[in-house]
């Protein structure tokens, strides 16, 4: 199956247990990977016969900004399903999310959850 792939999305948002995070806000970075049929797109050279990149884009910042969700997990769950849900042609969509700036006492480069949710169990 054939994907697009959506790579570093940086967005602020505000998301964590901690009260300054969701006063205060953090940056977080997206890795979106979906997957469809291309083979139309290919041969056609159409926007209509795939699914706009673009407008996965505002979907999952649109997301990320308009609750404040305790757990990671939660959001990219919500971005993934949002993803489904507004983008009939995709089979499943992979959401990795990065929380750079974790408020841990260690030196990380990113937490991050990744999860995948197919068409068929997207209710999971």
């Amino acid at each position: 199956m054939d994907k697009i792939i959506i790579k570093g999305l940086k967005v602020f948002a505000y998301h964590g247990v901690n009260p300054e995070e969701k006063e205060e806000g953090q940056n977080f970075i997206l890795d979106v990977s979906a997957r469809l049929d291309l083979t139309k797109a290919g041969q056609s050279d159409n926007l209509d016969d795939t699914v706009s990149y673009a407008k996965m884009i505002k979907v999952a910042l649109a997301v990320m900004q308009s609750q404040k969700n305790d757990l990671i997990e939660r959001a990219a769950h919500r971005v993934a399903r949002a993803l489904l849900e507004n983008f009939p042609d995709l089979d499943s969509v992979k959401v990795k999310l990065k929380k750079p700036e974790a408020p841990v006492k260690a030196h990380i480069d990113y937490a991050a959850v990744e999860l995948e949710l197919k068409r068929s169990k997207n209710t999971r």
